[in-house]
């Protein structure tokens, strides 16, 4: 009975599905364009969007450990 979460978390985990995330016009545009600006740029901006939740949560988790250890130090 304990096997079977740590069974069915590998197989999510090995398990890949391919994912196609562009939408149509955005597929066309970058397939058409010959230098690739269009696509550099996109790429871009995926990146800076991926970014923004990590330093969010990494602004907030730094926060919190700021205050635990305030607090711990007004403890001693």
């Amino acid at each position: 009975m304990k096997r079977t979460p740590i069974f069915l978390s590998l197989v999510v985990l090995l398990v890949i599905l391919p994912a196609e995330a562009q939408c149509a016009m955005c597929r066309a545009v970058l397939e058409s364009e010959e230098g690739g600006q269009a696509a550099k740029g996109i790429n871009n901006g995926i990146m800076y969007l991926m970014l923004m939740p990590y330093l969010l949560v990494g602004g907030v988790g730094y926060v919190i450990y700021r205050m635990r250890k305030k607090a711990k130090q007004e403890e001693s």
